[in-house]
Protein backbone atom coordinates (compact mmCIF):
# COMPACT_ATOMS: atom_id res chain seq x y z
CA UNK A 1 0.00 0.00 0.00
CA UNK A 2 2.98 1.85 -0.66
CA UNK A 3 0.77 4.74 -2.69
CA UNK A 4 -1.45 5.09 0.33
CA UNK A 5 1.29 5.44 3.10
CA UNK A 6 2.67 8.36 0.49
CA UNK A 7 -0.07 10.00 0.13
CA UNK A 8 -2.33 9.26 3.32
CA UNK A 9 -1.87 13.05 3.76
CA UNK A 10 -4.16 13.67 0.92
CA UNK A 11 -6.66 11.08 1.39
CA UNK A 12 -7.48 11.25 5.03
CA UNK A 13 -11.04 11.98 6.43
CA UNK A 14 -13.28 15.01 8.39
CA UNK A 15 -13.08 18.48 10.44
CA UNK A 16 -11.26 19.51 13.42
CA UNK A 17 -13.32 21.26 16.08
CA UNK A 18 -12.65 25.48 16.12
CA UNK A 19 -10.95 25.28 19.25
CA UNK A 20 -8.46 22.92 17.58
CA UNK A 21 -8.45 25.12 14.34
CA UNK A 22 -8.23 28.70 15.55
CA UNK A 23 -6.45 28.38 18.86
CA UNK A 24 -3.73 30.87 20.52
CA UNK A 25 -1.83 32.04 17.64
CA UNK A 26 1.01 33.89 19.13
CA UNK A 27 2.45 34.90 15.31
CA UNK A 28 -0.72 36.17 14.30
CA UNK A 29 -0.94 38.28 17.90
CA UNK A 30 2.71 39.24 17.97
CA UNK A 31 3.56 43.34 17.62
CA UNK A 32 4.57 45.12 14.43
CA UNK A 33 8.04 44.08 13.75
CA UNK A 34 8.83 41.36 16.39
CA UNK A 35 10.40 38.70 14.75
CA UNK A 36 7.77 35.21 14.57
CA UNK A 37 8.66 32.02 17.06
CA UNK A 38 6.44 29.86 16.26
CA UNK A 39 5.72 27.45 13.03
CA UNK A 40 2.04 26.15 12.79
CA UNK A 41 2.52 22.54 11.00
CA UNK A 42 -0.88 20.73 10.05
CA UNK A 43 -1.85 17.25 8.81
CA UNK A 44 -5.28 16.08 7.71
CA UNK A 45 -4.67 12.51 9.95
CA UNK A 46 -7.53 13.23 12.37
CA UNK A 47 -7.36 12.83 16.55
CA UNK A 48 -4.04 11.38 17.37
CA UNK A 49 -3.90 8.61 20.24
CA UNK A 50 -0.43 9.96 23.03
CA UNK A 51 1.84 7.68 20.70
CA UNK A 52 5.53 9.06 20.22
CA UNK A 53 7.38 6.18 19.52
CA UNK A 54 9.82 7.16 16.51
CA UNK A 55 9.91 3.46 14.43
CA UNK A 56 6.04 2.61 14.59
CA UNK A 57 4.74 4.08 11.08
CA UNK A 58 1.19 3.92 13.48
CA UNK A 59 2.59 6.65 16.08
CA UNK A 60 1.45 10.02 16.34
CA UNK A 61 4.96 10.99 16.19
CA UNK A 62 5.41 9.30 12.54
CA UNK A 63 1.91 10.36 11.42
CA UNK A 64 2.30 14.39 11.75
CA UNK A 65 6.54 13.67 11.25
CA UNK A 66 7.84 15.79 14.65
CA UNK A 67 9.36 12.29 15.37
CA UNK A 68 12.22 13.63 13.24
CA UNK A 69 12.27 17.17 15.16
CA UNK A 70 12.76 14.95 18.55
CA UNK A 71 15.08 11.74 17.17
CA UNK A 72 17.77 12.12 14.37
CA UNK A 73 19.30 10.13 11.99
CA UNK A 74 22.68 8.88 11.38
CA UNK A 75 23.05 11.06 7.80
CA UNK A 76 20.92 13.62 5.42
CA UNK A 77 19.88 12.35 2.51
CA UNK A 78 18.04 14.07 0.17
CA UNK A 79 15.33 12.19 -2.73
CA UNK A 80 14.97 14.89 -4.62
CA UNK A 81 18.42 15.05 -5.89
CA UNK A 82 19.13 11.34 -5.17
CA UNK A 83 22.89 10.70 -6.54
CA UNK A 84 23.89 13.32 -4.21
CA UNK A 85 26.08 12.58 -1.54
CA UNK A 86 24.84 12.22 1.82
CA UNK A 87 25.36 14.81 4.30
CA UNK A 88 26.59 13.91 7.76
CA UNK A 89 24.39 14.00 10.60
CA UNK A 90 24.52 12.07 14.21
CA UNK A 91 27.43 10.01 11.83
CA UNK A 92 30.26 12.27 10.80
CA UNK A 93 31.18 10.04 8.29
CA UNK A 94 30.20 6.74 6.54
CA UNK A 95 31.95 3.59 4.83
CA UNK A 96 30.44 1.33 3.19
CA UNK A 97 32.36 -2.18 2.31
CA UNK A 98 33.44 -2.87 -1.28
CA UNK A 99 30.18 -5.73 -1.22
CA UNK A 100 27.45 -3.23 0.72
CA UNK A 101 26.89 -5.89 3.21
CA UNK A 102 28.30 -3.63 6.03
CA UNK A 103 29.17 0.10 7.06
CA UNK A 104 31.33 1.35 9.13
CA UNK A 105 29.93 5.28 10.83
CA UNK A 106 31.69 7.29 12.51
CA UNK A 107 29.68 8.98 15.64
CA UNK A 108 30.22 12.53 16.48
CA UNK A 109 31.49 13.52 19.78
CA UNK A 110 29.51 16.64 20.92
CA UNK A 111 26.07 15.38 21.00
CA UNK A 112 24.00 14.97 23.78
CA UNK A 113 20.40 13.41 24.28
CA UNK A 114 17.91 16.17 25.76
CA UNK A 115 18.24 14.62 29.21
CA UNK A 116 21.44 15.62 29.51
CA UNK A 117 23.46 12.35 28.28
CA UNK A 118 25.70 12.02 26.05
CA UNK A 119 25.13 10.05 22.51
CA UNK A 120 27.51 7.07 22.48
CA UNK A 121 28.74 5.00 19.49
CA UNK A 122 26.70 2.32 21.90
CA UNK A 123 23.53 4.08 21.57
CA UNK A 124 23.62 3.48 18.01
CA UNK A 125 25.25 0.07 17.96
CA UNK A 126 21.77 -0.81 20.25
CA UNK A 127 19.47 0.93 18.21
CA UNK A 128 20.32 -0.79 15.27
CA UNK A 129 20.08 -4.17 17.71
CA UNK A 130 16.76 -3.31 18.51
CA UNK A 131 15.82 -2.72 14.87
CA UNK A 132 16.98 -6.09 14.30
CA UNK A 133 15.44 -7.76 17.28
CA UNK A 134 11.76 -7.02 16.76
CA UNK A 135 10.94 -6.77 13.19
CA UNK A 136 7.69 -4.29 13.90
CA UNK A 137 10.49 -1.81 14.14
CA UNK A 138 12.13 -2.19 11.26
CA UNK A 139 9.73 -1.10 8.55
CA UNK A 140 12.35 -0.71 5.57
CA UNK A 141 12.83 -4.13 5.55
CA UNK A 142 16.52 -4.37 6.25
CA UNK A 143 18.42 -7.58 7.00
CA UNK A 144 20.04 -6.45 9.78
CA UNK A 145 22.50 -9.24 11.39
CA UNK A 146 24.37 -6.98 13.45
CA UNK A 147 25.95 -3.28 14.89
CA UNK A 148 29.04 -3.37 16.90
CA UNK A 149 30.75 -0.19 18.40
CA UNK A 150 34.04 0.33 18.98
CA UNK A 151 35.06 3.76 20.36
CA UNK A 152 33.67 6.21 18.27
CA UNK A 153 32.50 3.78 15.37
CA UNK A 154 30.06 1.69 14.89
CA UNK A 155 30.18 -1.21 12.47
CA UNK A 156 26.66 -2.19 11.07
CA UNK A 157 25.94 -5.43 9.21
CA UNK A 158 23.04 -6.49 6.97
CA UNK A 159 22.69 -10.50 5.41
CA UNK A 160 22.94 -8.73 1.64
CA UNK A 161 24.45 -6.31 -0.37
CA UNK A 162 22.69 -2.98 0.23
CA UNK A 163 23.78 -0.74 -2.49
CA UNK A 164 20.44 0.02 -3.33
CA UNK A 165 19.28 1.01 -0.04
CA UNK A 166 22.14 3.23 1.69
CA UNK A 167 19.22 5.76 2.32
CA UNK A 168 16.69 3.09 4.42
CA UNK A 169 20.28 2.13 6.76
CA UNK A 170 21.98 6.03 7.49
CA UNK A 171 18.61 8.05 7.01
CA UNK A 172 15.44 6.53 7.70
CA UNK A 173 16.48 4.88 11.34
CA UNK A 174 16.10 7.25 14.73
CA UNK A 175 18.82 7.20 17.21
CA UNK A 176 17.64 5.97 20.75
CA UNK A 177 19.41 6.46 23.82
CA UNK A 178 20.54 2.74 25.54
CA UNK A 179 19.94 3.80 28.70
CA UNK A 180 15.86 4.75 28.38
CA UNK A 181 14.81 2.01 26.23
CA UNK A 182 16.90 -1.33 27.33
CA UNK A 183 14.67 -0.86 29.82
CA UNK A 184 11.40 -0.86 27.73
CA UNK A 185 9.84 -4.13 27.76
CA UNK A 186 8.15 -4.10 24.88
CA UNK A 187 10.09 -1.49 22.21
CA UNK A 188 7.16 -2.55 19.34
CA UNK A 189 4.29 -1.50 21.86
CA UNK A 190 5.64 1.10 23.80
CA UNK A 191 3.80 4.74 23.21
CA UNK A 192 7.20 6.86 24.33
CA UNK A 193 5.13 9.14 26.10
CA UNK A 194 8.23 11.35 27.68
CA UNK A 195 10.56 11.25 24.63
CA UNK A 196 14.07 11.68 24.99
CA UNK A 197 15.98 12.20 21.52
CA UNK A 198 19.28 13.90 20.66
CA UNK A 199 17.59 16.55 18.00
CA UNK A 200 16.38 20.21 19.46
CA UNK A 201 12.97 20.16 20.36
CA UNK A 202 11.24 18.22 23.17
CA UNK A 203 7.81 17.56 23.98
CA UNK A 204 6.11 20.23 25.54
CA UNK A 205 2.18 18.87 25.24
CA UNK A 206 -0.38 16.82 24.01
CA UNK A 207 -3.38 16.52 22.59
CA UNK A 208 -5.56 14.06 20.56
CA UNK A 209 -5.54 17.44 18.10
CA UNK A 210 -2.16 19.29 18.68
CA UNK A 211 0.84 18.62 19.84
CA UNK A 212 3.91 21.59 20.67
CA UNK A 213 7.24 21.26 20.77
CA UNK A 214 9.28 23.74 22.18
CA UNK A 215 13.18 24.07 21.64
CA UNK A 216 15.63 22.51 24.07
CA UNK A 217 17.76 25.25 26.38
CA UNK A 218 21.10 23.68 25.63
CA UNK A 219 22.96 21.00 24.76
CA UNK A 220 22.05 20.12 21.17
CA UNK A 221 25.11 19.69 18.97
CA UNK A 222 25.07 22.78 16.66
CA UNK A 223 23.38 25.69 16.51
CA UNK A 224 19.81 25.77 17.66
CA UNK A 225 17.04 26.41 15.52
CA UNK A 226 15.02 30.22 15.27
CA UNK A 227 11.83 28.42 15.56
CA UNK A 228 11.43 28.31 19.40
CA UNK A 229 8.09 26.46 19.21
CA UNK A 230 6.68 24.05 16.82
CA UNK A 231 2.79 23.49 17.12
CA UNK A 232 1.08 20.35 14.75
CA UNK A 233 -2.55 20.44 14.73
CA UNK A 234 -4.35 17.02 13.25
CA UNK A 235 -7.12 18.45 11.34
CA UNK A 236 -9.67 15.54 10.58
CA UNK A 237 -9.97 16.21 6.81
CA UNK A 238 -8.44 17.95 3.74
CA UNK A 239 -11.16 20.62 3.65
CA UNK A 240 -10.30 21.67 7.40
CA UNK A 241 -6.54 21.78 6.57
CA UNK A 242 -7.16 23.42 2.91
CA UNK A 243 -9.11 26.11 5.26
CA UNK A 244 -6.40 26.34 7.76
CA UNK A 245 -3.55 26.65 4.85
CA UNK A 246 -5.80 29.42 3.31
CA UNK A 247 -6.28 31.56 6.24
CA UNK A 248 -2.76 31.26 7.41
CA UNK A 249 -3.79 29.19 10.62
CA UNK A 250 -1.87 26.37 9.40
CA UNK A 251 1.54 27.23 7.52
CA UNK A 252 3.28 23.52 6.41
CA UNK A 253 0.96 21.09 4.98
CA UNK A 254 1.03 18.57 2.20
CA UNK A 255 -2.77 17.91 1.33
CA UNK A 256 -4.18 17.39 -2.01
CA UNK A 257 -6.48 20.53 -2.88
CA UNK A 258 -7.91 19.76 -6.82
CA UNK A 259 -8.01 23.93 -7.14
CA UNK A 260 -4.83 24.83 -5.17
CA UNK A 261 -4.04 28.04 -7.41
CA UNK A 262 -7.29 29.56 -6.30
CA UNK A 263 -8.65 27.88 -3.09
CA UNK A 264 -4.73 28.45 -1.38
CA UNK A 265 -2.54 30.02 -3.91
CA UNK A 266 -4.25 33.40 -4.23
CA UNK A 267 -5.67 33.78 -0.90
CA UNK A 268 -2.00 34.93 -0.53
CA UNK A 269 -0.15 35.40 -3.66
CA UNK A 270 3.16 36.70 -1.95
CA UNK A 271 3.58 34.24 0.63
CA UNK A 272 1.34 30.94 0.07
CA UNK A 273 3.71 28.59 -1.56
CA UNK A 274 3.46 24.96 -3.05
CA UNK A 275 6.04 22.98 -4.45
CA UNK A 276 5.69 19.02 -4.74
CA UNK A 277 8.83 17.73 -5.91
CA UNK A 278 9.24 14.17 -8.02
CA UNK A 279 11.69 11.83 -6.64
CA UNK A 280 12.86 8.12 -7.97
CA UNK A 281 8.92 6.48 -7.90
CA UNK A 282 6.95 6.89 -10.64
CA UNK A 283 2.62 5.96 -11.16
CA UNK A 284 1.60 4.50 -14.81
CA UNK A 285 -0.72 2.11 -16.35
CA UNK A 286 0.39 -1.69 -15.42
CA UNK A 287 -0.76 -4.05 -18.59
CA UNK A 288 -1.53 -7.61 -17.01
CA UNK A 289 0.71 -9.98 -19.82
CA UNK A 290 -0.53 -12.89 -19.09
CA UNK A 291 -4.00 -11.81 -20.99
CA UNK A 292 -4.01 -11.60 -24.80
CA UNK A 293 -3.16 -9.66 -26.64
CA UNK A 294 -1.55 -7.58 -24.09
CA UNK A 295 1.30 -10.12 -23.97
CA UNK A 296 2.64 -8.59 -27.76
CA UNK A 297 5.23 -6.02 -26.85
CA UNK A 298 4.20 -4.44 -30.15
CA UNK A 299 0.25 -3.75 -28.72
CA UNK A 300 1.77 -1.94 -25.42
CA UNK A 301 4.43 -0.12 -27.34
CA UNK A 302 1.33 1.05 -29.50
CA UNK A 303 -0.54 1.59 -26.80
CA UNK A 304 1.76 3.83 -25.12
CA UNK A 305 2.55 6.03 -27.81
CA UNK A 306 -1.22 7.26 -27.93
CA UNK A 307 -1.65 7.85 -23.64
CA UNK A 308 -1.47 11.55 -23.56
CA UNK A 309 0.99 12.28 -20.25
CA UNK A 310 0.44 16.25 -20.48
CA UNK A 311 -3.40 15.63 -20.29
CA UNK A 312 -3.24 13.37 -17.43
CA UNK A 313 -1.00 15.63 -15.46
CA UNK A 314 -2.84 18.90 -16.27
CA UNK A 315 -6.15 16.99 -15.62
CA UNK A 316 -6.45 14.08 -13.27
CA UNK A 317 -3.59 15.58 -11.16
CA UNK A 318 -4.37 19.72 -11.27
CA UNK A 319 -1.53 20.44 -12.84
CA UNK A 320 1.25 19.97 -9.79
CA UNK A 321 0.35 16.88 -7.67
CA UNK A 322 1.90 13.81 -9.35
CA UNK A 323 4.55 15.65 -12.34
CA UNK A 324 4.52 14.49 -15.33
CA UNK A 325 7.11 11.93 -16.52
CA UNK A 326 8.62 12.77 -19.89
CA UNK A 327 11.74 10.61 -20.46
CA UNK A 328 10.72 7.65 -22.74
CA UNK A 329 12.63 5.48 -20.04
CA UNK A 330 9.80 6.37 -17.50
CA UNK A 331 11.99 8.28 -14.96
CA UNK A 332 11.27 10.85 -13.44
CA UNK A 333 13.11 14.30 -13.83
CA UNK A 334 15.68 15.62 -11.93
CA UNK A 335 15.71 12.89 -9.55
CA UNK A 336 16.56 10.16 -12.67
CA UNK A 337 18.26 12.93 -14.86
CA UNK A 338 21.87 10.96 -14.33
CA UNK A 339 20.79 7.54 -14.44
CA UNK A 340 19.46 7.93 -18.25
CA UNK A 341 21.44 5.76 -20.66
CA UNK A 342 23.20 7.85 -23.14
CA UNK A 343 21.13 6.98 -26.19
CA UNK A 344 17.69 7.80 -24.25
CA UNK A 345 18.99 11.55 -23.01
CA UNK A 346 16.80 14.17 -24.03
CA UNK A 347 14.31 11.97 -26.00
CA UNK A 348 11.00 12.85 -24.53
CA UNK A 349 7.53 10.38 -25.39
CA UNK A 350 5.30 12.22 -27.41
CA UNK A 351 1.73 11.42 -28.46
CA UNK A 352 1.87 9.41 -32.03
CA UNK A 353 -1.17 8.01 -33.07
CA UNK A 354 -0.41 7.67 -36.26
CA UNK A 355 2.79 6.36 -35.78
CA UNK A 356 1.33 3.93 -33.37
CA UNK A 357 -1.13 2.85 -36.28
CA UNK A 358 1.63 2.08 -38.51
CA UNK A 359 3.90 0.06 -36.03
CA UNK A 360 -0.09 -1.67 -35.29
CA UNK A 361 -0.98 -2.37 -38.96
CA UNK A 362 2.69 -3.51 -40.10
CA UNK A 363 2.79 -6.38 -37.35
CA UNK A 364 0.08 -7.86 -38.06
CA UNK A 365 -2.77 -5.85 -36.84
CA UNK A 366 -5.86 -4.56 -38.58
CA UNK A 367 -7.83 -1.43 -38.00
CA UNK A 368 -11.70 -2.18 -39.33
CA UNK A 369 -13.06 1.60 -39.09
CA UNK A 370 -12.60 2.38 -35.38
CA UNK A 371 -12.13 -1.24 -34.04
CA UNK A 372 -8.17 -2.59 -33.91
CA UNK A 373 -8.59 -6.39 -34.68
CA UNK A 374 -5.76 -8.73 -33.32
CA UNK A 375 -3.62 -11.32 -35.48
CA UNK A 376 -6.82 -13.75 -35.01
CA UNK A 377 -9.06 -10.98 -36.21
CA UNK A 378 -10.71 -10.86 -32.55
CA UNK A 379 -11.71 -7.14 -31.39
CA UNK A 380 -9.14 -5.27 -28.88
CA UNK A 381 -11.01 -4.83 -25.87
CA UNK A 382 -9.46 -3.67 -22.15
CA UNK A 383 -11.15 -3.31 -18.76
CA UNK A 384 -9.13 -0.49 -16.85
CA UNK A 385 -9.81 -0.64 -13.45
CA UNK A 386 -8.75 1.22 -9.82
CA UNK A 387 -11.15 1.97 -6.55
CA UNK A 388 -13.95 4.17 -7.20
CA UNK A 389 -12.63 6.83 -4.54
CA UNK A 390 -9.64 7.33 -6.00
CA UNK A 391 -10.38 10.94 -8.15
CA UNK A 392 -6.97 11.37 -9.80
CA UNK A 393 -6.79 7.68 -10.68
CA UNK A 394 -10.29 7.41 -12.21
CA UNK A 395 -10.12 10.49 -14.23
CA UNK A 396 -6.91 9.24 -15.64
CA UNK A 397 -8.00 5.80 -16.66
CA UNK A 398 -11.09 7.87 -18.41
CA UNK A 399 -8.20 9.72 -20.41
CA UNK A 400 -6.91 6.73 -21.35
CA UNK A 401 -10.09 5.18 -22.30
CA UNK A 402 -10.03 8.29 -24.84
CA UNK A 403 -6.34 8.02 -26.26
CA UNK A 404 -7.09 4.11 -26.59
CA UNK A 405 -9.77 4.96 -28.50
CA UNK A 406 -8.00 6.23 -31.20
CA UNK A 407 -6.55 3.15 -32.42
CA UNK A 408 -9.11 1.49 -32.09
CA UNK A 409 -9.15 -0.40 -28.72
CA UNK A 410 -12.22 -0.23 -26.65
CA UNK A 411 -12.06 0.44 -22.93
CA UNK A 412 -14.05 0.07 -20.41
CA UNK A 413 -13.70 1.65 -17.12
CA UNK A 414 -14.46 0.07 -13.53
CA UNK A 415 -14.89 1.83 -10.20
CA UNK A 416 -13.41 -1.06 -8.10
CA UNK A 417 -13.77 -1.61 -4.07
CA UNK A 418 -10.51 -0.69 -3.28
CA UNK A 419 -9.76 -4.06 -0.86
CA UNK A 420 -10.88 -6.09 -4.04
CA UNK A 421 -8.76 -3.83 -5.97
CA UNK A 422 -5.67 -4.75 -4.33
CA UNK A 423 -6.19 -8.16 -3.77
CA UNK A 424 -7.01 -9.13 -7.59
CA UNK A 425 -3.99 -6.72 -8.31
CA UNK A 426 -2.00 -8.28 -6.64
CA UNK A 427 -3.19 -11.77 -7.58
CA UNK A 428 -3.02 -10.87 -11.45
CA UNK A 429 -6.97 -10.45 -11.80
CA UNK A 430 -7.25 -7.28 -14.10
CA UNK A 431 -6.50 -6.30 -17.57
CA UNK A 432 -4.74 -2.85 -16.81
CA UNK A 433 -4.57 -0.92 -13.99
CA UNK A 434 -3.07 2.67 -12.83
CA UNK A 435 -0.96 1.93 -9.95
CA UNK A 436 2.25 3.51 -8.12
CA UNK A 437 5.87 1.73 -8.01
CA UNK A 438 7.74 1.62 -5.27
CA UNK A 439 10.90 4.48 -5.01
CA UNK A 440 14.17 4.92 -3.48
CA UNK A 441 17.59 6.05 -4.26
CA UNK A 442 18.16 4.63 -7.19
CA UNK A 443 15.34 3.55 -10.34
CA UNK A 444 16.54 -0.09 -9.39
CA UNK A 445 13.03 0.26 -7.22
CA UNK A 446 11.06 1.63 -10.15
CA UNK A 447 12.03 -1.32 -12.20
CA UNK A 448 12.14 -3.82 -9.91
CA UNK A 449 8.49 -2.93 -8.89
CA UNK A 450 7.60 -3.46 -12.60
CA UNK A 451 9.64 -5.95 -14.20
CA UNK A 452 11.25 -8.36 -11.41
CA UNK A 453 11.28 -12.42 -12.22
CA UNK A 454 12.22 -13.14 -8.49
CA UNK A 455 9.09 -11.88 -7.11
CA UNK A 456 6.51 -13.17 -10.34
CA UNK A 457 3.98 -15.13 -9.20
CA UNK A 458 1.29 -17.29 -11.22
CA UNK A 459 -2.29 -15.43 -11.20
CA UNK A 460 -4.34 -16.34 -8.70
CA UNK A 461 -1.25 -16.46 -5.76
CA UNK A 462 -0.63 -12.78 -4.77
CA UNK A 463 2.89 -10.94 -5.46
CA UNK A 464 2.62 -7.58 -2.72
CA UNK A 465 6.36 -6.92 -3.60
CA UNK A 466 5.56 -6.11 -7.45
CA UNK A 467 5.74 -7.57 -10.72
CA UNK A 468 1.92 -7.15 -10.66
CA UNK A 469 1.58 -7.11 -14.84
CA UNK A 470 3.21 -11.07 -14.59
CA UNK A 471 6.06 -9.56 -17.27
CA UNK A 472 8.38 -12.45 -17.64
CA UNK A 473 11.77 -11.41 -18.95
CA UNK A 474 14.88 -13.17 -17.93
CA UNK A 475 16.84 -10.25 -18.88
CA UNK A 476 15.36 -8.14 -16.74
CA UNK A 477 15.56 -10.22 -13.83
CA UNK A 478 19.23 -10.52 -14.45
CA UNK A 479 19.80 -6.81 -14.74
CA UNK A 480 18.13 -6.27 -11.48
CA UNK A 481 20.31 -9.02 -10.09
CA UNK A 482 23.66 -7.27 -11.25
CA UNK A 483 22.42 -3.94 -10.34
CA UNK A 484 21.85 -4.98 -6.73
CA UNK A 485 24.75 -7.35 -6.58
CA UNK A 486 27.89 -4.68 -8.29
CA UNK A 487 30.74 -3.49 -6.71
CA UNK A 488 31.58 -0.83 -9.11
CA UNK A 489 29.84 1.45 -10.97
CA UNK A 490 30.51 0.46 -14.71
CA UNK A 491 28.64 -2.83 -13.28
CA UNK A 492 25.69 -0.93 -12.13
CA UNK A 493 25.94 1.52 -15.44
CA UNK A 494 25.81 -1.47 -17.93
CA UNK A 495 22.74 -3.21 -16.01
CA UNK A 496 20.56 0.08 -15.56
CA UNK A 497 21.07 0.60 -18.86
CA UNK A 498 19.62 -2.86 -20.19
CA UNK A 499 16.68 -2.02 -17.31
CA UNK A 500 15.75 1.46 -19.55
CA UNK A 501 16.26 -0.52 -22.93
CA UNK A 502 13.53 -3.08 -21.87
CA UNK A 503 11.22 -0.62 -20.65
CA UNK A 504 11.44 1.16 -23.66
CA UNK A 505 11.04 -1.02 -25.76
CA UNK A 506 8.83 -3.93 -24.26
CA UNK A 507 6.29 -1.20 -22.40
CA UNK A 508 5.61 -3.87 -19.19
CA UNK A 509 4.27 -0.32 -17.49
CA UNK A 510 2.73 2.25 -19.11
CA UNK A 511 4.49 5.56 -17.16
CA UNK A 512 2.89 8.64 -16.95
CA UNK A 513 4.04 10.45 -13.37
CA UNK A 514 6.32 11.00 -10.76
CA UNK A 515 5.47 10.48 -6.87
CA UNK A 516 6.34 13.44 -5.38
CA UNK A 517 7.03 14.88 -1.51
CA UNK A 518 5.82 18.09 -1.38
CA UNK A 519 3.98 20.62 0.66
CA UNK A 520 2.07 23.79 0.79
CA UNK A 521 3.71 26.82 3.24
CA UNK A 522 3.57 30.06 3.96
CA UNK A 523 6.84 32.42 3.67
CA UNK A 524 4.76 35.19 5.68
CA UNK A 525 6.45 34.04 9.03
CA UNK A 526 9.04 32.06 7.92
CA UNK A 527 11.45 31.82 5.03
CA UNK A 528 14.29 29.41 3.66
CA UNK A 529 11.87 26.77 2.57
CA UNK A 530 13.69 24.38 -0.05
CA UNK A 531 12.26 25.64 -3.62
CA UNK A 532 12.78 23.93 -7.15
CA UNK A 533 15.77 27.24 -7.44
CA UNK A 534 17.17 25.87 -4.24
CA UNK A 535 15.91 22.10 -3.56
CA UNK A 536 18.27 21.06 -0.78
CA UNK A 537 15.17 19.11 0.97
CA UNK A 538 12.13 17.27 -0.10
CA UNK A 539 9.74 19.62 1.21
CA UNK A 540 7.48 17.52 3.28
CA UNK A 541 7.12 17.51 6.88
CA UNK A 542 7.18 13.63 7.59
CA UNK A 543 10.50 12.74 6.03
CA UNK A 544 13.69 12.83 8.13
CA UNK A 545 14.63 15.87 6.18
CA UNK A 546 11.97 17.75 8.23
CA UNK A 547 14.39 18.54 10.70
CA UNK A 548 17.29 20.08 8.30
CA UNK A 549 14.28 22.70 6.79
CA UNK A 550 13.71 23.77 10.55
CA UNK A 551 16.74 24.66 11.08
CA UNK A 552 17.58 26.14 7.48
CA UNK A 553 14.27 28.62 8.99
CA UNK A 554 14.76 32.58 9.85
CA UNK A 555 11.69 34.57 10.61
CA UNK A 556 10.60 36.68 7.51
CA UNK A 557 11.54 40.20 8.05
Amino acid sequence: MRRRQLLALALAGAMVTGAAACGDSPNANKKSGQAATVLNVGMPNGPQAENNNPFLTTSAAASLGYRWQIYEPLMMWNPVKPAEPFKPWLATKAEWSSDYKTVKVTIRTDATWSDGQKVTAEDVAFTYNLVKKFPALNDQGVPYTDATASGNEVTISMASPQFVNQQKVLWRVPIVPKHLWEKIADPASDPVKQPVGSGPYTLKSFTPASMTLAVRDSGYWQDAPKVKELRYTSYTDNSAQTTALANGESEWSFVFIPNYQTVFVAKDQKNHKMWAPPVLGIHGLYLNTTKKPFDDPTLRKAMNMVVDRADIFTTAEAGYFHPEVKSVTGLPSPAGDSFIAPEYKGQEHKVDVEGAKALLTGAGYKLDGNTLKDRSGKPVTIRLTDPAGWSDYQTSLEIVKGNLAKIGIAATVDKANQDAWFRNVEQGNFEATFRWTESGATPYDIYRTVMDGRVLKPVGTASPAGNFGRFQSKEATDALVSYANATDDAARTKAMNMLQKIMVEQAPMIPTAAAPIGAEYSTKNWIGWPTEANPYAPPQHTQPSALEIVLNLTPAK
